[in-house]
């Protein structure tokens, strides 16, 4: 029997993650998540509230299945994007990591994040920074990323946000 994810373990994930997108090794990254994954950071209704059905409401960012994040990786890697071109150097800071339950097969995680990114095109530096809420699942021995949800907390982008950048 498999003993309850721990706080050390889902702060391994968390920060091979935040390393995996950094490193651009993005083939790496995608096997952190299971094929079902919903990848989401939903807009901001109002000034306290975020859109809450991504189906139904304006989302920045949504991904429902590996797939579709496999795809948004090679339009980003292939060459083919010239607003791609070159990637931006990012660095993701994780912390505050919580355990906010779990069993032995599933598991509620949540964070905070900044991201410092510098896009070389337009020598220019930003900052994004939010929370991560993460549903993990165990398989086999692995846990991996089953949602992830993206509350960026400065929304207002002064340019384009991407996976690789939250």
């Amino acid at each position: 029997m498999s003993n309850p994810l721990t706080r050390a373990e889902a702060e391994d994930l968390l920060f091979r993650e935040a390393l995996l997108i950094d490193t651009q090794r993005f083939a790496e990254w995608l096997e952190l998540f299971t094929p079902d994954v919903e990848f989401w950071m939903p807009a901001w209704r109002d000034e306290n509230a975020t859109t809450e059905d991504p189906d139904r409401e304006l989302s920045l960012i949504y991904y429902k299945g590996r797939r579709n994040l496999e795809d948004r990786v090679m339009r980003l890697t292939s060459g083919l994007s010239v607003a791609s071109l070159p990637l931006p150097r990012v660095v993701h800071q994780v912390t505050n990591v919580l355990v906010l339950e779990a069993d032995e097969a599933t598991a509620s995680v949540c964070a905070a994040f900044t991201c410092h990114r510098f896009d070389v095109r337009m020598n220019r530096t930003d900052c994004f920074f939010g929370r991560y809420d993460y549903r993990l699942v165990r398989q086999d021995s692995a846990w991996l990323i089953a949602r992830k949800k993206i509350t960026l907390l400065n929304d207002t982008v002064p340019t384009v946000v991407d996976i690789n950048s939250i």
